[in-house]
């Protein structure tokens, strides 16, 4: 089953709307008409209409960083899906490694996230992956398994199909460390197998898995043309136009 790649922009704090428009100005063109990928921006939330009105009838889908489960309530500094759709959203960041790092969620957390982006038909990008320590004493297959079933208590293979995941090892983020395309791809089987084991084969073999760990412009055709690896979720090099487009045509 032929699993079409996505190419994500994870612009995490940083630009205006004016850097914004910008950035979606000049890079639109530079990927008209190409089709091979789905290309996806994910703007802090402020920046979401802008990127939204500025990329509206492109190739180009604009998403959350993150989202509450909560259809709306008492829950200051946060996004609720209602908002993200009713701005132009059509995907959502769960359980960044900086969300679980920083702002201490949980894998349950992650799990209510999932099923709230699933109920209102928002694409979510479930990310999992370990820390250098997790790493180095071996813990790995161990750490993607309570993630994965964590993330996907309660979801059916029915509910699943939309889902994709981002593998991020964390000791990779903004680091310059890369995992080699053979580990990356080692950790992308594991959780295959992973969901295979949850949710069927069929499911496994359909849900795009995507590397996220310092991907640049020089290591993203090693990186993605993996055969395990369906994509990419970007962090800084997506914030220039030219950068990304490099990644985006990998």
């Amino acid at each position: 089953m032929a699993r079409k790649a996505l190419i994500a922009a994870n612009w995490k704090m940083y630009k205006t709307p004016a850097e914004a428009k910008a950035f979606v100005d000049a890079f639109l063109p530079l990927v008209a008409g190409h089709t091979r990928d789905e290309i996806a921006l994910f703007p802090s939330p402020v920046l979401l209409p802008t990127v939204v009105e500025a990329a509206k009838g492109s190739n180009v889908a604009v998403g959350a960083q993150n989202i509450h489960f909560a259809e709306e309530g008492a829950y200051t500094g946060e996004t609720s899906i209602g908002q993200l759709k009713a701005v132009g959203g059509t995907h959502t960041l769960i359980g960044h490694s900086e969300r679980r790092q920083y702002f201490a969620e949980t894998d349950e957390i992650v799990n209510k996230k999932l099923l709230a982006a699933l109920k209102h038909g928002v694409v979510p990008i479930v990310c999992v992956g370990e820390v250098l320590e997790e790493r180095e004493s071996g813990n790995t297959a161990n750490v993607l398994k309570t993630q994965v079933t964590g993330a996907f208590a309660d979801i059916t293979p029915e509910m699943a199909k939309p889902i994709v995941i981002a593998y991020e090892p964390v000791w990779a983020i903004g680091t310059g460390k890369t995992a080699t395309p053979e580990m990356a791809a080692e950790a992308h089987r594991m959780i295959r197998a992973e969901v295979a084991k949850l949710l069927g084969a069929e499911i496994a073999e359909g849900m795009r898995i995507l590397y996220g760990g310092s991907v640049k412009p020089d290591n993203a055709t090693a990186l993605i043309g993996q055969e395990e690896i369906d994509g990419a979720l970007v962090g800084g090099a997506s914030l220039k136009p030219d950068s990304f487009e490099k990644i985006v045509k990998y």
